[in-house]
């Protein structure tokens, strides 16, 4: 339960500090590069679901006593993080590197971000 409040703090701490960095810093290169919006979305996206997954720990301290809803909370959180992780993080290479071809692996990472809002919805349904 803690992890998931954890994990979500150090995305929302990270994505502060990634954004901050990209847009003193970084605003140059990635402006130059033609990344800048790309970078945005990733610091965006990792912060949706940074909030996502300190709500899923929230959420699993409240109805604890329910196994069926851990359950898919627990799944839900597990696909918010790997989620945010390849989306985010494919994201964050390209932009730094220019590596291309981890493009084609960030909608993966979506995919694992809907299926966490998915599960999340199941569990309350």
């Amino acid at each position: 339960m803690k992890f998931f409040i954890q994990a979500g703090a150090v995305l929302g701490l990270l994505g502060v500090a990634l954004g901050a960095f990209g847009a003193h810093a970084l605003r140059a290169m990635l402006d130059a590069s033609g990344r800048a919006a790309t970078f945005e979305t990733a610091v965006k996206y990792q912060f949706y679901h940074a909030l996502a997954l300190v709500l899923v720990g929230v959420l699993m301290q409240l109805f604890g006593s329910n196994p069926t809803i851990i359950k898919l909370l627990n799944w839900s959180g597990y696909s918010f993080l790997g989620g945010t992780l390849i989306f985010s993080g494919s994201l964050y290479v390209l932009c730094f590197t220019g590596i291309t071809w981890l493009g084609a692996i960030t909608p993966l990472g979506g995919v694992a971000m809907i299926a966490g809002w998915a599960l999340l919805l199941w569990a309350f349904l």
